[in-house]
């Protein structure tokens, strides 16, 4: 009943407001979790999960605690988020594993790993976050040398995708293995999962930081790639007296010219293409008339571009008289170069040779 008898009609603002219960004072925990729900009815992706585990949960029990909030309420904490944002100047990376983030490419490696072996020892980093990042050449080595069980514990925790790239890049048998121990992880506990991750990381980054991204295979192929053919051939002949295996490796590496046809589909042509300079296509269409493997490899592209293109070029390779063979071996190495410009940028995937699968 209304107070003193007065019919509902007749209370005004001021007596309602006496009648009303006094206002909650909400802690500051209970006011994110307030900003939290409000915003997911808002439809707000919010990435939760990157929290650490025990404050997710301590969320959602603020969260079940609360249940109804006035809308008075919910806009003081909402003028008081807002008022916070915008006298924020500058944000920094939460967690160390943030830090290094925010500074990769401007300290050391040496740097680098010191912060990430601090980060691995905080309970409140998940080790998985950064091994799921890492690239299958990474990951082989570990997978290689730890048990079956604790390969297919690596593999399980691995995107499917990201998870088919590193078993078949793993001898067949090692492989079969792997995927067998894969169906024994059901019992595996989430505390053991992660006690495995950690101890990957820190062996991970115990490793002594590399001078070179590359390894030498790499970089020597990626150096005679771009060589004139004459050194390439007197490179590797004298690599073969002196470490015939390093000098089988290296050839498996090196793509030139002629690997066109055979390592490139006809879908990335177009690509190419529209990276070289069109002077330096006529150059190699002219230099590889008559000479059988480069022909082949012009032809290639010739028949996977835009056919008014093909033909103009034909056209100025014939009235493009005599080219130098330093000329013809820069046109080609420009065409190279674009090649693997679109490689590095993802932009374009190499087909595998039969000697590459080989394990």
């Amino acid at each position: 009943m209304p107070q003193d008898g007065l019919p509902l009609a007749r209370i005004t603002p001021a007596q309602r407001a006496v009648q009303a219960p006094a206002r909650r004072i909400l802690s500051p925990q209970e006011k994110a979790a307030v900003i939290v729900r409000y915003l997911l009815t808002q439809g707000t992706a919010l990435p939760l999960m990157q929290l650490p585990e025990h404050m997710q949960a301590a969320l959602g029990e603020r969260m079940a605690a609360l249940r109804l909030v006035d809308r008075a309420t919910l806009e003081q904490v909402l003028a008081e988020f807002t008022g916070e944002l915008e006298s924020v100047g500058l944000a920094f990376p939460g967690g160390l594993e943030g830090a290094i983030t925010a500074m990769d490419g401007h300290i050391s490696q040496g740097a680098a790993s010191r912060l990430r072996r601090k980060a691995g020892a905080n309970s409140g980093v998940d080790p998985w976050d950064r091994l799921v990042a890492l690239p299958a050449e990474r990951l082989i080595p570990i997978v290689e040398a730890e048990s079956v069980e604790v390969a297919a514990v690596i593999l399980s925790k691995l995107p499917v995708p990201r998870a088919a790239e590193l078993l078949g890049k793993l001898p067949g048998e090692r492989a079969r293995r792997i995927a067998f121990a894969v169906s024994q992880t059901t019992n595996v506990d989430p505390a053991t999962v992660r006690r495995i991750g950690g101890a990957i990381l820190a062996q991970i980054d115990s490793q002594p930081p590399r001078a070179f991204e590359r390894n030498p295979v790499e970089r020597v192929g990626a150096i005679l790639n771009i060589s004139p053919a004459a050194t390439r051939d007197e490179v590797l002949r004298g690599l073969e007296v002196d470490d015939e295996s390093f000098a089988e490796q290296v050839k498996k590496a090196i793509f030139t010219f002629v690997h066109i046809p055979q390592r490139i589909s006809p879908r990335d042509v177009p690509k190419v293409i529209r990276l070289v300079a069109q002077p330096a296509l006529v150059q190699a269409v002219a230099w590889a008339q008559g000479r059988e493997q480069l022909e082949e490899a012009v032809e290639f592209l010739l028949a996977n571009m835009s056919q008014r293109m093909a033909q103009t070029l034909r056209e100025d390779a014939a009235g493009a008289g005599k080219i130098k063979e330093r000329e013809a071996e820069a046109a080609m190495n420009q065409i190279v170069g674009a090649i693997r410009q679109l490689e590095e940028a993802g932009e374009l995937a190499m087909i595998a040779t039969e000697e590459d699968e080989d394990p």
